[in-house]
């Protein structure tokens, strides 16, 4: 696919965007997500975005810093997306494409093919050589770990949009919470309404296994990264013996994680992470791995840009929907019917509303 674009300028800027509902996970609790957005700029006019979850504001820095670099090394670059991955990971070979290296890597990339597709005047599903169709998605906000009269009002709010699933955090002190968490929010949802659970890697082995068996009888669709997410010893053991489908891949740290993990058939579904698997490039060899080994493969944040990929991805599963960034965007990602369709303007969809980023824009 070549590139007839000219590489230019790398822009960042950091933004702290509020939570319409607080995630508490068994690891910390979100109230804000930090991002960044980061334009490409190329010596023809055309301009593609691409945006990063940074976790932490304090990242921010860190990783604007190695933007900088990263652009040292594309500016005057017309490769294209997949070449100059290549080019990158062998200029960061050394320190390792790791971190925040790989996180400004993956902007990179996912800003320079929104550009092309908008030179070549095509959403980028087409341009990736698929047809746009909607795809099933589930509603991630909130839903954290909280008392049960408010799971069961923020259970209902969840349902606005008509979602065909929910996500519910666990990974309370005892089983016995965990119990009545699924409890109170199966409780609200209608029958229809998928409800996965995520332990953000909260147990051992054997308590996963208690858990998990204790959990089947809610028959959810899955149960993500109950244990370490690079345990896959351990994820095979939970997928053996465990009735509910095992969830793993928003830490594949690129494709070859992912290969590792299938190979030792830790899990019995994927969910890769856009900034962590390697941006557009690294998520289009995912979905050829996922094809080859007949696993169905679900998106980790970002739904905008997801959207995309998921319509050209054979074995396209459940798009994980969050609204962060939906403030900031001149056309947010619409969920109409449960679904998410991809915009139909040339691109991946991201256009930044200039007085919103202004707004929320950490100085």
């Amino acid at each position: 696919m070549a590139a007839d674009l000219t590489i230019r300028a790398l822009r960042a800027v950091a933004v702290d965007m509020p939570m319409k509902h607080v995630l508490g996970t068994s690891a910390q609790a979100v109230r804000s997500a930090p991002l960044i957005l980061v334009d490409l700029e190329t010596e023809e006019g055309v301009t593609g975005h691409s945006y990063l979850f940074c976790y932490l504001n304090a990242a921010a820095p860190a990783i604007a810093t190695m933007l900088a670099e990263v652009e040292r090394v594309v500016k005057g670059q017309r490769a294209p997306p997949p070449e100059l991955w290549e080019k990158l990971a062998r200029r960061f070979r050394l320190i390792g494409v790791q971190g925040i290296v790989r996180m400004a890597m993956a902007a990179t990339d996912v800003a320079w093919w929104d550009a092309l597709a908008r030179a070549a005047g095509k959403p980028l599903v087409e341009y990736l050589g698929a047809s746009p169709r909607p795809v099933a998605a589930y509603n991630s906000n909130g839903l954290g770990l909280m008392a049960p009269d408010a799971l069961a009002k923020e259970a209902a709010e969840l349902l606005e949009g008509g979602f065909g699933g929910v996500k519910l955090r666990l990974g309370y002190r005892t089983l016995d919470e965990d119990l009545v968490a699924v409890r109170t929010v199966r409780a609200v949802l209608p029958a229809h309404v998928e409800l996965m659970v995520d332990y953000n890697q909260a147990l051992s082995v054997d308590e996963a296994l208690a858990r998990g068996r204790a959990l089947e009888e809610f028959g959810l669709a899955w149960i993500e990264e109950p244990i370490r997410h690079d345990d896959y010893r351990g994820a095979a053991r939970l997928a053996r013996e465990l009735r509910t489908p095992i969830q793993i891949g928003e830490n594949f740290s690129l494709v070859h994680s992912m290969e590792e993990a299938l190979a030792q058939q830790a899990c019995d579904c994927v969910m890769p992470d856009l900034e962590r698997i390697g941006g557009v490039s690294g998520w289009r060899e995912a979905a050829r791995v996922a094809e080859r080994a007949r696993v169905p493969m679900s998106s980790h944040l970002f739904p905008e840009v997801s959207a995309h990929l998921l319509a050209a991805t054979p074995t396209a599963h459940r798009l994980e929907y969050v609204d962060w960034a939906a403030a900031l965007l001149e056309e947010p990602l619409a969920i109409t019917g449960g679904k998410a369709a991809p915009g139909r303007r040339p691109g991946n969809g991201l256009e930044w509303n200039a007085e919103a980023v202004r707004r929320y824009r950490v100085a």
